[in-house]
């Protein structure tokens, strides 16, 4: 069992920085691919970013690429979301999401675990 809690969501301005942070418990986090996902008032969950067991490789959305960075520390057990240049259409809920494999780390339904959420408003 792995448990995700998400942290370092708020409130930014349009072209500002936030970084999110998903602490896991459990000893199987290095076996885990990552995944952020996020959720718009009225819009259906989308894939945000994803990262290897080892953190050799990673996968983004095209609307945050070149913006987000995701990044793991397999000694504190977190993975992290680096967000730059911020947009208001960035403000969603945003979801720390694990799952064994990398093939499917765009599908929601693939990932076996998921934080709570941690909101992100993003000002104009």
């Amino acid at each position: 069992q792995v448990q995700l809690v998400e942290s370092g969501g708020g409130l930014a301005q349009a072209g500002g920085s936030l970084r999110l942070s998903c602490a896991a418990s459990g000893r199987t986090f290095r076996g885990l691919v990552m995944g952020w996902f996020r959720q718009a008032p009225g819009k259906e969950r989308e894939f945000v970013a994803a990262i290897t067991q080892s953190g050799d490789n990673t996968d983004f959305a095209e609307s945050v690429k070149g913006r987000f960075t995701i990044s793991r520390n397999i000694y504190r057990n977190t993975v992290y979301l680096q967000m730059m240049s911020l947009k208001p259409e960035d403000t969603a809920v945003y979801y720390c999401a694990a799952t064994p494999v990398w093939e499917t780390r765009v599908v929601g339904s693939a990932y076996d675990y998921w934080g709570q959420g941690t909101q992100v408003t993003v000002s104009s």
